[in-house]
């Protein structure tokens, strides 16, 4: 495994427990997040939520992980076909200064 890897594997651990959140008590909710996990249909978060994710982020990550400018960027089906692995992949890229 590449140090790449393990920073992405560490950013998609972070990001999934963050979400906890917003979702709530996973186990109770019988839901794992991988990275196919999908905010829409899996979590059942609206827009607003992804709001919220976007404002934890930016306070866990400083403010070069800005997911609102991100998400406004993309279009709407891109936006309900959101997977967490977009995001914490998008995370990893800020936080590593690609973005």
């Amino acid at each position: 495994m590449t140090t790449k890897d393990t920073v992405e594997d560490a950013t998609f651990a972070t990001v999934a427990d963050l979400l906890g959140e917003i979702v709530g008590d996973l186990d109770i909710l019988g839901v794992e997040i991988t990275r196919e996990t999908t905010f829409h249909e899996d979590l059942g978060l609206e827009s607003i939520d992804l709001v919220t994710f976007a404002g934890i982020l930016a306070e866990h990550f400083g403010e070069r992980v800005n997911l609102a400018e991100h998400l406004a960027e993309l279009d709407l089906d891109e936006v309900i076909g959101l997977r967490v692995g977009d995001i914490a992949d998008y995370v990893a890229r800020c936080v590593a200064g690609e973005r």
